[in-house]
Parts: structure tokens; sequence; C-alpha cells
């Protein structure tokens, strides 16, 4: 007798939750992202608006993603999926599901809301061709990815939150791009990773007229991230930000460094203090004479270094369903 089509959909749950726990295999991972087949079955489905295991093909996705052969999906073209994206690249696809799929607004089924797609970018921004993908300027709707993304470092989902912080430290290793990243009139990524790091502390008035319009006047009720890895992972990235000087600038005339004395009185996690004593360290520092060239060489030394040193982020974690 047939399988009725009624009592498929678990048992492809059940199939995709396997794969899922699986694919932290190194050798069933080998087989899953070499498959060009089986990834555009997944591409199929995920840009389907009545998929009801998207949100387990997204773990999938991102486990598979950290395979480097999962890179080609950054120039891989396809079919344009009716009512989820207008674009034929595959990214782009991903990237319009993770917006507008945000908490079901895409897809009704089972609460799907492609959160783990954050994981996904996070492993494709290590690539030197995701982060180029993901600062450029896309021609289906003339807007630069990362800005679709930025948005979320406040949301109220813990994975968008560690995902995106993942992607943006790793789109800050592109040094070449710290002038779009940091100028207002265009990616504008500084007050995205302020806000989490800020609190409701109160700041004297030269201080607060030169912060950035979104951290001026923030309610008493504003809360810093609740999860210290990612408030690290933003001061990471801030680090890496400084390694121009002006970058180091730019920071020190919009005052982050009250914010990050401020973060640093009000957390007790030794991570994040390190980090925020790291960056007062560089935005401190006198810039005076030759003293410059050395301390951009010592930046950009500093840079090599992290970008070099063992990821333990979250989305080097494989996603396992139990």
């Amino acid at each position: 007798m047939g399988t009725r089509r009624s009592d498929r959909s678990p048992i492809a749950k059940n199939a995709f939750t396997m794969l899922v726990n699986l694919s932290g295999d190194e050798e069933v991972l080998k087989l899953l992202t070499e498959d060009d087949g089986f990834l555009e079955t997944l591409l199929v489905k995920v840009t389907n608006v009545k998929e009801p295991n998207a949100s387990e093909i997204t773990m999938l996705l991102a486990n598979m993603a950290k395979s480097d052969s999962m890179k080609r999906i950054i120039s891989l073209t396809r079919a344009v999926p009716s009512g989820a994206s207008k674009s034929s690249k595959a990214m782009d696809q991903l990237m319009d599901c993770f917006v507008k799929g945000n908490e079901g607004g895409l897809n009704k089924s089972n609460d799907t809301n492609y959160d783990y797609l954050a994981y996904f970018f996070a492993d494709i921004s290590k690539h030197e061709e995701g982060r180029a993908y993901f600062i450029t300027e896309q021609e289906y709707d003339s807007v630069i990815p990362i800005t679709k993304l930025t948005v979320f470092t406040e949301h109220r989902s813990h994975i968008r939150r560690k995902g995106v912080a993942s992607t943006l430290k790793n789109i800050a290793f592109e040094i070449s791009a710290h002038p779009s990243l940091l100028s207002e009139s265009q990616i504008n990524i500084l007050p995205y990773i302020l806000l989490p790091i800020a609190g409701p502390e109160e700041f004297d008035d030269d201080e607060s007229a030169a912060m950035l319009p979104d951290l001026q006047l923030l309610p008493p009720d504003k809360e810093r991230d609740s999860d210290p890895e990612i408030i690290t992972t933003h001061l990471e990235t801030l680090l890496l930000l400084t390694t121009t000087k002006e970058g180091r600038k730019i920071m020190r005339d919009v005052q982050v460094y009250p914010l990050i004395r401020e973060c640093h009185s009000h957390i007790d996690d030794p991570k994040v203090m390190e980090g925020c004593d790291r960056l007062v360290q560089v935005l401190m520092r006198g810039e005076e004479g030759d003293e410059d060239k050395d301390a951009e060489a010592m930046e950009r030394a500093k840079a090599k270094a992290l970008e070099e040193a063992p990821r333990e982020d979250d989305e080097d974690k494989i996603v396992e369903i139990f």
C-alpha cells in the first residue's frame, strides 16, 4: 500500500531531523554538501512558502555551511521561487526568506521563522566570497545584503541575534570595507553593534550630545543583550573596526568609550571585561607623529591574529534536534 499524502509530512520531518543530527559526522557532511541535486532539493523546499519542514531544513543548511564546499552557493543561480523572492541568486533567496520569514511572516506552516539561517550566513561570511556578497549592492533590489541583517541585533530571537552578531564580526575582517561599514549614509553598522551593548545609564551632556542619535537618551528600562557571548562578539567587531586610523577617529568622535566603560562596569563576565579592556586601550591611546604608522601596523597585526585564532562562536557548533 502507498503512503497517504497526509502521512508524508511527519515522515519527512523525522527524516530531516535525522539528517540534522547526522550532519555532525564529517563523512555524512561531505556526502550531503557535495551533492548538487540534494542541495537543489533543499533550496526548492526551503523557498516554498508552504513547506511544513522549512525549519528543519534551515537547521540542516546551517550545519552544511560548515563545509567549504558550500561556498559554491554564493554564486549559485536557480529558478525564482514564487512568493519568496524575485531574485535568481540562491543567496538572495535565502536572505529574503530570513527577512520576510521573521516570526512566521512568510511561511505559516509550523511557526516557521527561518532563524537558523543566521548561523548559515555566519559560516558563509567566513569566506572572502561570502563577505563580498554581504557588502555588495544586489541588482534585483538595489540593497546591500548586510543592511538587511543589522536590524536583527536586538531581535527577541537569541538565534538571530547570535548568528547576525557573528556575521557582522566576519564582515569586519574586510578592512577595505570599513569606510562603508562606518558611514552613516551607507551601511552604518555602528548603532546596531552599540545598542546591544548599551544599558540605561545616563551620561554627561557633553558625552551624550556627541553620541550617535540612536544612542542618545535611551529609556530607563533599556537592557543590554542577555548573552555575554553576543556582547563579546560585538566588542570584537568594534575592535576590528579600530584597525584603521579613521575608524578609531570615528569611534572617539561618537563617544564609544563611555558606552564601553559602562558595559565593563555592569557586566561581570571575564570575556566581556577583557573585550572592553582591549577596546579601551586602543581608543584611549594617542595618535601623534610617527606613532601613527606603528599603531596602524599593530592594529593590522591584531586583526590578523583575531582572524587566525580558533573560533568558538556559536556558528561553529553543530545544530542538533533532541
